[in-house]
């Protein structure tokens, strides 16, 4: 009979300790859920942050790693550097390309100089040479006037001359001078015929002269011929520099191009953040868009969670929330509704109950505004959403 009251003492014993972690329990559960009070809709989730993956432009071999695992960097932070050799041989070939074709470009210029100085000789020894030549030729006319002048003359000369033999013979036949008189009138007679032959032939050599100097005036291409010439050379030197132009600016490009490949060898961070992955090592070549490092924004933190469709409705982006951390669930993290999803979905897969795994939900966004750095991706949480009302001291909180 003691055995068995012995015994059952122990049950009750068992019976009692069941039921105190029984009620232990359910005082935890609802000291750390409490009931949501009205006009708040509760949701749980973890908290999660915009992240990047941080690559290379170009492809090549990590020369150094800067960062590691949970360093905070700034933005434009040099986090890699990518070998150079081949970027630093593709920049002095470019280099020397573009002074090549800038000295022949600068030596073109020069000779557009120089011949178009011997241009502006050539055009006044060409309007020299035409002054010169309406010279010669007003010099020409006027001989041809006074050898046509003269000749006038020599005739009219010689036509007395001729009518005074004609008389004088006359009067020496009949006996009225005397014959010496008349052969004096005959040798006189024929003295002037040959003045006259000399000054035909004074006026047929001016007017050649005249000729000759009216057809050089009037020949332009003897006169510009030399300037032409430099004309067709400046033309040439101008294409030249046009070609010199064309290569020089694409040597400069070619330079650009590889100097930007060079500065893309420096890795830099995108945004102040931490890094939460490093996927790389110094002497492993890599591809270009390969990712070397993630990182998130701290203080750009959210907590994502869903809400059944049933009280979505009630929702709107810009509502004043709170977030509480597992690791502090008594102090408030001020947020906002940030996003919601544009269509509903069944619950996540990690949800552990059947039937809750079947419910429509939809995924909401509250973006954490204060205590930036308190919360961190992967943390879970649960929130807290205003939806009447704007002062959560009218709410029963937490």
């Amino acid at each position: 009979m003691a055995q068995v009251n012995g015994r059952t003492v122990k049950i009750i014993r068992l019976i009692i300790l069941l039921l105190v972690l029984m009620a232990g329990s359910i005082w935890w559960f609802f000291l750390r859920h409490p009931a949501t009070p009205d006009g708040v809709i509760a949701l749980s989730g973890r908290i999660e942050g915009d992240d990047a993956a941080v690559a290379a432009k170009t492809s090549g071999r990590i020369r150094e790693i800067a960062v590691r695992e949970g360093d905070q960097v700034k933005a434009g932070q040099v986090i890699a550097v990518l070998d150079d050799d081949q970027i630093r041989a593709r920049v002095d070939q470019a280099q020397y390309s573009v002074n090549q074709f800038e000295a022949r470009l600068q030596w073109a210029r020069q000779q557009i100089s120089v011949l178009e100085a011997q241009l502006e000789q050539s055009r006044l020894s060409v309007n020299q040479a035409r002054s010169d030549a309406e010279g010669r030729v007003r010099q020409a006319q006027a001989q041809v006037a006074s050898a046509e002048a003269s000749l006038a003359k020599a005739i009219a000369d010689f036509e007395q001359a001729r009518y005074d033999k004609e008389r004088f013979v006359s009067l020496a036949r009949d006996g009225v001078i005397s014959e010496r008189e008349g052969r004096q009138a005959i040798t006189s007679a024929e003295a002037h015929e040959a003045v006259v032959m000399s000054a035909r032939k004074q006026v047929e050599a001016a007017r050649g002269n005249l000729v000759a100097a009216m057809s050089f005036l009037d020949n332009p291409a003897i006169l510009s011929s030399q300037a032409a010439g430099i004309e067709r050379q400046i033309a040439q030197a101008r294409s030249d520099i046009l070609s010199a132009q064309a290569d020089a600016d694409r040597a400069r490009a070619q330079l650009q191009e590889a100097e930007a490949d060079r500065n893309d060898l420096n890795v830099v961070a995108p945004f102040d953040g931490t890094v939460i992955t490093r996927s790389a090592e110094p002497g492993e070549v890599v591809a270009a868009g390969a990712p070397l490092v993630t990182l998130v924004n701290l203080g750009q933190v959210y907590l994502r969670g869903f809400i059944p469709e049933g009280d979505i409705g009630r929702v709107r982006i810009g509502q004043p929330a709170r977030v509480y951390l597992d690791s502090n669930p008594d102090r408030a993290i001020e947020a906002v509704v940030s996003r919601i999803d544009p269509q509903a979905s069944f619950t996540p897969e990690n949800t552990y109950f059947r039937d809750d795994r079947v419910k429509q939900v939809v995924g909401v966004k509250l973006q954490i505004t204060g205590s930036q750095g308190f919360a961190k991706p992967g943390m879970p949480a649960d929130g807290q959403v205003l939806v009447e009302g704007n002062d959560w001291l009218a709410k029963a909180g937490r």
